[in-house]
């Protein structure tokens, strides 16, 4: 799988925003997730989905994490907040450390843990419920903020999520009369709510059309100013347009990691050469 990458920039150079380069990982201080040698099948005898994975994760940053259909990426994704636990007979190996403590010690609090690591999914998923009525959904639910207090935290989330000069006059409507692209938004919305400190992003725009996906892109780069990202994508595009690191997977193995730039301009595997210039995947 390895080697040296030969011949002319790759064909992505192109694609890649001009922007200031990722800061390194000295300069980014300590991870804000760490994934040790991590492994996870969906059953005892099964093979392993992701199959001894490390990386770190820098805080107030967007990690993209790449790779061919069925490599891992949105198992691992969801191995962040645990969701995989939802698996009957699924198990791990290793280890996943947010801000130092490992999300799979028994004292840890998985719904406190899926607070703090918000999720936004493939497709939106808006509660059967008003645009105010989702937002609010899980601060009410959790008591954690007083119901006097849910009308200007909704109007925060909305602005973070760029929805509410669309929707402020029409918070008592149903979410679902919303655009596609404006409920994956009012999904942020409402993953902002719960105070996350992280944002798993499992192929965000997959289901979008162009002028929606760019909305979706311009928000997640104002948003990594105050979280930390992790996003799953197919798009090669949009991984380079979005992200400042980027992890690449096959067949459950992490087969490169590096600065987004560094990856697609000059990665250091010939597989991975060989995946984003579009030969095989």
């Amino acid at each position: 799988m390895t080697g040296t990458p030969r011949g002319p920039a790759l064909a992505l150079r192109s694609t890649l925003p001009e922007r200031p380069p990722a800061p390194s990982a000295e300069a980014a201080g300590a991870p804000a997730i760490e994934i040790r040698d991590f492994s996870f099948r969906y059953a005892p005898k099964a093979p392993w989905a992701v199959d001894g994975v490390s990386f770190p994760v820098a805080p107030r940053a967007v990690t993209a994490i790449i790779g061919p259909s069925g490599c891992g990426k949105s198992t691992l994704l969801r191995s962040i907040n645990r969701l995989n636990d939802l698996v009957p007979a699924s198990g791990h190996t290793g280890e996943i450390l947010v801000d130092g403590r490992s999300v799979y010690a028994k004292e840890t609090d998985v719904v406190e843990l899926r607070n703090r690591v918000g999720m936004v999914f493939q497709r939106p998923n808006p509660f059967p419920r008003s645009i105010y009525g989702n937002v609010a959904y899980g601060p009410a639910i959790n008591g954690g903020v007083p119901r006097r207090d849910l009308p200007d935290l909704v109007a925060e989330c909305l602005q973070r999520a760029a929805l509410w000069d669309e929707v402020r006059d029409r918070l008592a409507e149903p979410a679902a009369g919303l655009s596609g692209g404006q409920q994956q938004r009012l999904c942020i919305a409402r993953a902002l709510a719960n105070r996350p400190e992280v944002l798993l992003m499992d192929e965000p725009c997959s289901a979008l059309d162009p002028i929606a996906t760019a909305r979706i892109e311009e928000l997640i780069f104002e948003l990594k100013r105050d979280y930390t990202i992790v996003i799953v994508t197919h798009n090669m595009q949009q991984a380079a347009r979005v992200s400042d690191r980027t992890a690449f997977l096959e067949a459950g193995r992490l087969v490169e990691f590096a600065e987004t730039r560094t990856l697609f301009t000059r990665p250091t595997q010939a597989r991975t050469e060989a995946y984003i210039t579009g030969r095989f995947g």
